[in-house]
């Protein structure tokens, strides 16, 4: 989570080299955010920045938010992480977005399961040509 998008992706670049994909402004809810993949392929970083008191808020200052895993069943993958003790931290689900943060107090960062249904509107959007990526579920845990 970032306040200033550019900034941080200008830096980012500076520091690592990372290239970036042009950032897109969407709203969830009431909260207007804008969000940014790097290019390249996965390991992808996400820049998101958005208003006060949105999931993706960033005006205590920019932070490491979370690591996202596909999930083929995010319902699913939400209850075996409640049942673990990491309660849901805000879930796009009723807002007709199939993905759920989850908190894990012990690497201070959110998990977030995304629907695997999406990746290929990801990639086709993010890493065109890009390879699908495993997706995290029950059978496939360490």
């Amino acid at each position: 989570m970032v306040p200033d998008i550019e900034r941080a992706m200008r830096d980012f670049r500076r520091s690592a080299g990372v290239e970036w994909s042009d950032p897109v402004s969407d709203r969830m809810g009431g909260w207007d955010y804008r969000i940014v993949f790097s290019r390249g392929g996965p390991p992808f970083i996400e820049l998101i920045t958005g208003p006060a008191g949105s999931p993706w808020d960033a005006s205590q200052g920019a932070r490491f938010d979370h690591i996202g895993f596909w999930s083929s069943d995010v319902g699913q993958a939400s209850r075996r992480l409640e049942k673990e003790g990491m309660p849901v931290d805000f879930s796009g689900c009723p807002y007709g977005r199939p993905f759920a943060y989850h908190r894990v107090d012990s690497i201070g960062a959110r998990v977030e399961f995304v629907d695997v249904s999406r990746q290929a509107a990801f990639l086709d959007g993010w890493h065109p040509g890009g390879e699908p990526m495993p997706a995290l579920d029950e059978n496939s845990r360490g």
